[in-house]
Formats: C-alpha cells, structure tokens, sequence
C-alpha cells in the first residue's frame, strides 16, 4: 500500500484523527506527513480543519455537523457531557457537575462550547435551567456509524449508554 492510500485509510478509520496522531499510527515524519496531507487537501480526497494548536482529519461526507460532534466526541470532557445528556436526557448544572466529577468551571467551560456550536440547548422547567442535546438522533447515528474508532479510551462506557437507550 502507498503512503497516500495508507493516510486515507487511518483516516477514513479514525475520522476527526489529529496530525500527530497518523504521525503515531504510520510512522511517518512531520515533514512526509505535512506532504502528504496537503496532497491530499489539494486534490479533494480529505478534509483537513485548522485550528490554533490542532489540525484534524475527516473523511469526504461528513457534514460540518457531523464533524463537529465527532471532535466533540474525541475529547474527554465533551464526551462525557454528551454522554451524560444522551443517558438522563435533562440535567442541570450542578447534575451534571457531580455526574461528571468534574469542576464547575470545567463544565461551565465546556458547556459553553456545546451551546455555542448549538449541540447542547437550555430549557427551562419549574424556572430551573436544564441542559439537553440539541440533534440526540443526530448524535446517536454519528456513534453507531463510527463506533468505535472516535470514542477511543471510553468505548465501553459510551457503547454502553448508546445501547441502553
């Protein structure tokens, strides 16, 4: 296999991958890789998103929302909120902070992303404010679909919720 087709591959397996690791998974080097994928983006075989400090990978097809809650679903904290609001549905703040065992301001932090890419939404009930996903089915099909390679470390634990409802 050549090394484009190679990168496609670990691409198409882990989508939202980021750049170091295919670097890990290949064995290829910065520069090699840095070709590559640029060959890649150019020739429309790939999606690559920048961002400061981070520049991760997708597969041809996905929508940006997809795309956006497999980031999402890569990263611990946010994971564990959607997976959280995928198992109880509603939650408030502090449900969720003792949930999670985290710290407020880490919840808060995260919380605020997630309304801000509109994947989780407030509602009010009895003038309490709740917090509740946005698109569950959206969710639930992005996890059936690329289970288990973007849930990596809490698999089980995701699959698990995933499968309960």
């Amino acid at each position: 296999m050549d090394r484009a087709s190679e990168i496609i591959q670990v691409i198409e397996s882990n989508p939202g991958i980021q750049f170091r690791e295919i670097m890990r998974k290949t064995g290829l080097k910065n520069g090699v890789l840095e070709h590559y994928s640029s060959k890649l983006e150019r020739d429309g075989v790939v999606k690559i998103e920048r961002s400061p400090g981070q520049t991760r990978f997708y597969p041809l097809g996905l929508s940006d929302c997809e795309m956006c809650l497999i980031k999402n679903l890569r990263r611990e904290t946010p994971r564990q909120i959607l997976s959280l609001l995928l198992q109880y549905d509603l939650l408030s703040f502090g449900e969720m902070v003792d949930k999670a065992k985290k710290s407020p301001a880490t919840i808060s932090l995260y919380l605020a992303h997630l309304e801000e890419e509109r994947i989780v939404e407030i509602r009010f009930i009895n003038s309490k404010r709740k917090y509740r996903l946005a698109e569950k089915d959206k969710l639930r099909d992005v996890i059936e679909r690329y289970h288990p390679s973007i849930i990596e470390s809490s698999a089980d634990h995701l699959a698990d919720t995933f499968s309960s409802l």
